[in-house]
């Protein structure tokens, strides 16, 4: 089904940005509103796709498993000896899309609300922020490699320039901390894209540009196996439905399964498949790539922060479940036991760090650290209730916190202090915002009720069941996973008791009579934001029935693949 609702979505920030940069504005908010009028509009878009997907008229395994796609050519390049490289604008929803599509839509919204603490060169603001909107869906919509790494970098500089103005004392620390790490991930993905582009070819590109009816998919497959057609001729794409198909990969490729090429031991297929996982997983982030996150969330004005934890991190698990785990296959339930304890060590890691915090703010950083864990475990354990944990894990957590970070940023505009030790008995002066606060601790910790719930049991099943059919992860590994949920109740508990209750009092310059509860605005957005977590935790069919479908379709791939 052809829908150009997607690219509407994605481009209306373009347009949005225009008018924002060549208009002259003096009244007061009328940047934040163009913001916020464009993000509503990208929300609505994302919920109508979202409620049209209905489980019964999804499709399954078939060679076009999108609901909706939009799908135009765009240019093909001759690279000598490398054949013809073919770029399609190729953007569609799935159900894997689908949830992080819509997850993205109402943070970029969210974010938007939020930024009216915002004071100096607004339109530069608003303006990569605008940016943002457009390369963040942009990421969970292209299905061609080279229009995803577009996406991909286009949010590099925005986010380098929001933490490195708009930022804390050190911002610029954690902006170039920021850049270097996502930088090092970046140049990792594109050498094994360009890796990848030298190893595959596209036969359905090269029907299509042949323009002869009498030229099908199979002769060109059994053309290249006969090596009567050379590489200079061969048509290449980034495409991800050709390069996750493995009869689409050149003979004596360097990504030939059959090719003897070694490096240290290693086959070229396993460098690259640890090139694109480190690459992800820095973006994640896991243990030991993480050190960027807790300085850029500290420095980070409040809905930078909420964008970042909301969806930024979302994209390396995306990638790894969308790119990694298809096109390497048997490389990583080969590392399944590795990438499950990375996942293990920066679940229970992470919660001790932000057991030992005293600053609110860089707590939920490293409690995001730790959540993050749960995407990886559930991935390396291949199946149906791991993945689809994983993907639950993304959308509860992106809910999760960013209404964690809109709570530290209300408190921090009050008073402008994050220390958790300056606070006592809060809930004495701020009622309606410490049940909003207790309700994002205990979804954070995962309280059945809540859609944090969902996610990490579904995780913990997925791991159990990796242990017992399949072997791949040791069942010591998922028991020590459940010391990070144990953790993590700690640290809220704790953070709760000694923040919110006992008699009031601030360790601050803020005069305690003027210390205000939650504004309208305020409720409006904590509490759209905690309808959400308790409605996915209470119904968690509402994404499952929408997701699960592909879930089946992906994990049977992998196991057809490994056989």
């Amino acid at each position: 089904m052809e829908s150009f609702g997607l690219t509407i979505l994605l481009w209306l920030p373009l347009l949005s940005l225009l008018v924002l940069l060549v208009g002259k504005y003096h009244q007061p908010g009328t940047l934040r509103t163009i913001t916020i009028v464009t993000t509503a509009i990208q929300l609505i878009i994302a919920v109508l796709l979202f409620i049209q997907m209905v489980p019964e008229y999804f499709p399954l395994h078939t060679s076009d498993s999108f609901v909706y796609k939009d799908f135009h050519p765009w240019f093909t390049l001759p690279l000598g000896q490398l054949g013809y490289l073919s770029v399609n604008y190729f953007v569609a929803v799935d159900g894997l899309t689908i949830s992080l599509l819509l997850l993205s839509s109402i943070v970029l919204f969210v974010g938007a609300l939020v930024s009216h603490t915002i004071q100096f060169q607004e339109k530069g603001y608003y303006a990569l922020y605008l940016l943002l909107c457009i390369s963040i869906p942009g990421c969970f919509v292209a299905q061609d490699l080279f229009l995803f790494f577009l996406f991909f970098e286009f949010m590099l500089l925005p986010m380098y320039f929001l933490i490195g103005i708009w930022g804390g004392v050190n911002k610029e620390y954690a902006a170039i901390k920021f850049f270097i790490y996502t930088l090092v991930g970046s140049l990792l993905i594109l050498v094994s894209f360009i890796i990848l582009y030298a190893s595959t070819y596209s036969p359905t590109e090269m029907v299509r540009l042949s323009g002869h009816s009498d030229i099908t998919v199979q002769s060109i497959q059994q053309a290249v196996m006969d090596k009567t057609i050379t590489t200079s001729d061969m048509v290449r794409s980034l495409s991800i439905q050709d390069v996750t198909k493995p009869t689409n990969i050149v003979p004596g490729s360097w990504l030939d399964p059959a090719s003897t090429t070694q490096w240290l031991g290693i086959s070229a297929r396993m460098w690259v498949f640890i090139a694109l996982l480190i690459g992800f997983i820095i973006k994640l982030p896991a243990i030991p790539f993480h050190t960027w996150l807790p300085d850029a969330h500290v420095e980070a004005p409040t809905a930078v922060s909420v964008v970042l934890a909301g969806i930024l991190l979302k994209i390396g698990g995306y990638g790894l479940i969308r790119i990694v785990w298809p096109i390497f296959p048997v490389e990583a339930m080969q590392a399944s036991t590795v990438i499950a304890i990375i996942g293990v060590v920066s679940i229970v890691y992470a919660a001790y760090v932000a057991l030992a915090q005293d600053d609110l703010k860089k707590m939920i950083a490293y409690s995001s650290v730790s959540h993050m864990g749960f995407v990886l475990l559930g991935i390396a354990s291949g199946t149906v209730e791991g993945i689809s944990g994983a993907v639950y894990q993304l959308f509860s957590h992106g809910l999760i916190s960013a209404l964690l970070f809109i709570l530290v940023g209300i408190l921090y505009e009050r008073t402008h202090d994050r220390s958790i030790a300056h606070y006592k008995g809060l809930l004495n002066k701020m009622p309606a915002f410490t049940v909003v606060v207790t309700i994002a601790f205990f979804a954070s910790l995962g309280l059945p009720g809540m859609s944090g719930f969902i996610a990490e049991i579904l995780v913990l099943i997925g791991a159990f069941q990796a242990s017992q059919v399949y072997s791949t992860i040791p069942i010591g590994v998922t028991i020590v996973a459940t010391i990070g949920l144990v953790v993590t109740a700690g640290y809220y508990l704790w953070t709760l008791q000694r923040m919110f209750f006992g008699k009031f009092s601030v360790h601050t310059s803020v005069d305690a009579h003027t210390l205000q509860d939650l504004t309208l605005m305020e409720k409006v957005v904590t509490y759209l934001l905690c309808g959400l977590v308790i409605l996915f935790g209470v119904l968690p069919s509402v994404l499952l029935d929408t997701i699960g479908p592909w879930m089946q379709t992906w994990v049977q791939f992998l196991q057809q693949s490994i056989q």
